[in-house]
């Protein structure tokens, strides 16, 4: 079926197309960079409990609402959380667990091998 047909307009992220289309690499350090951001892990790991509103967010992060709401469109862009509409509020949810993986990934043996090799350096 033709979306005029139906009066469905559907909005194209031309970026976020672009960059899915590259090199994998690409992808995966937009993915590293979204994760890179304190807040942005946090929402992370408060979205593993379920989907949550902004409200919800803001609250229990502390992070005022209109930097929650951009922390949540980087997410978004990289395809890790979703929205839904309830009524005039967004409820955000992950889109895949096992993004969980790769943040889990990096236990704290691998932090403190790797804040190690950094101390080294330094001395």
């Amino acid at each position: 079926m033709n979306s005029e047909y139906l009066n469905i307009r559907i909005k194209k992220d031309n970026k976020a197309m672009k960059q899915a289309g590259r090199k994998p690499e690409v992808f995966k350090a937009k993915v590293f960079k979204a994760l890179s951001d304190p807040a942005r892990l946090e929402i992370i790991e408060l979205l593993k409990e379920g989907g949550k509103y902004v409200s919800d967010i803001v609250k229990r992060t502390g992070v005022v609402q209109p930097a929650v709401s951009r922390h949540l469109k980087i997410l978004k862009e990289c395809g890790m959380v979703e929205e839904s509409k309830a009524g005039n509020k967004r409820l955000y949810k992950v889109t895949d667990p096992r993004i969980f993986k790769v943040i889990n990934s990096l236990d704290n043996n691998l932090i403190e091998s790797l804040k190690r090799h950094v101390l080294e350096r330094m001395v």
